[in-house]
């Protein structure tokens, strides 16, 4: 049997270890325009991917994995899928969006030179795994945190992120032969970037506001204003 393990010292990081952890939490942006051309190195990709795969996760299920697509003939295909998903959804907003709503760049699959799905095998641990018993959802929340991970690392190595959420899901499942068990949570397009928008580019023409936090935090119960200090950091 192995001698129990020595809890590792905790306390906070330096004032510039922390900054940098709130720079990259502050800075991040879903990018669809800005990918520039230039490779990803493999050493790069990698250390995205070992910052999603030390996420945390539910029972430790570690329920993710990841499709790494660099070929254009799936792209086009990943493309295409999301080209007839977009027309349907821009047919279900009201007709006073749907020209802002079509004047919006979505997505950036062609032009970043990496895509990837990040999958949650909802069998990974068995039928009962610790934490799941009562919300089955666990193993799904886990695998965005993956996402998440990854999207920090990504913007510390100066890359740029965007989520494509607007498929068809049997569309992804054939495009990349999913096995029934496994649900394709996201799709992300990764690429160097020279600039990314100050505020989320939504914000900036006009789609959405942030939100003000002092709205979001109640105190105790749903409803129950929470005065929070002044000044709120800043958070764009």
């Amino acid at each position: 049997m192995q001698p129990p393990e020595t809890p590792a010292a905790a306390g906070p990081f330096s004032p510039s270890e922390r900054e940098a952890v709130y720079r990259a939490i502050f800075t991040r942006r879903d990018v669809r325009s800005q990918f520039t051309d230039r490779p990803v190195a493999d050493d790069m990709l990698m250390r995205l991917l070992t910052a999603a795969h030390h996420a945390p996760s539910v029972g430790f299920m570690q329920p993710w994995n990841f499709i790494v697509i660099r070929s254009a003939s799936v792209k086009a295909q990943v493309q295409s899928a999301f080209t007839r998903a977009n027309t349907e959804a821009a047919a279900m907003f009201p007709k006073e969006r749907r020209k802002d709503y079509t004047a919006l760049k979505l997505e950036g699959i062609t032009t970043a030179p990496v895509n990837l799905c990040i999958t949650c095998d909802r069998t990974r641990g068995g039928d009962v795994v610790l934490g799941r018993t009562h919300n089955r959802d666990m193993d799904l929340y886990s695998t965005v945190c993956a996402v998440q991970n990854l999207w920090l690392a990504a913007r510390a190595e100066g890359l740029g992120v965007g989520w494509v959420s607007i498929f068809h899901e049997a569309d992804l499942r054939a495009i990349l032969n999913l096995p029934e068990q496994v649900v394709p949570v996201a799709y992300l397009c990764i690429g160097h970037v020279d600039h990314l928008y100050e505020t989320p580019e939504l914000q900036v023409k006009g789609w959405q506001a942030r939100l003000s936090l002092d709205d979001l935090v109640f105190a105790e119960h749903w409803g129950n204003a929470a005065p929070l200090p002044d000044p709120l950091p800043r958070g764009s």
